[in-house]
């Protein structure tokens, strides 16, 4: 089956999904090398927007995603890619999650806590 790369500009949007808890971990971009990539390797990769290149996820923290399995959606333009997260957390900012805010009564809210400090992952100050 072939994803349709069209649709955003040569990208496809990722849902990264705890395998086993089913919590949503992160969304990122692929394009056909970083899935093709992800599927060989079998740890999720990435195409950074910001850098113009390839990524994997943890080349700098060694928090991997290790893919159990990769559902894409009817329309083919976005793949959901259920991962074992490996390290504490996912999100750069020190979090499991990266969606570790809510909306609560029109204010966005941390109702997460830090389950790593990425100043001491990622160098500098987050």
């Amino acid at each position: 089956m072939d994803l349709d790369y069209k649709k955003f500009g040569g990208l496809v949007p990722a849902v990264i999904q705890d395998y086993s808890t089913g919590r949503v971990l992160m969304v990122g971009f692929m394009n056909e090398e970083a899935f093709r990539k992800t599927v060989e390797t079998g740890f999720a990769t990435f195409y950074s927007r910001s850098r113009g290149k390839l990524w994997m996820k943890g080349e700098t923290s060694g928090h991997r995603l290790v893919v159990r399995e990769i559902a894409v959606d009817c329309d083919q333009d976005t793949v959901l890619v259920r991962v074992d997260a490996l390290g504490p957390g996912v999100c750069h900012n020190g979090y499991r999650s990266c969606f570790y805010r809510i909306l609560r009564d029109g204010v966005w809210v941390e109702n997460d806590t830090r389950t790593f400090e990425p100043g001491s992952v990622y160098g500098g100050s987050k």
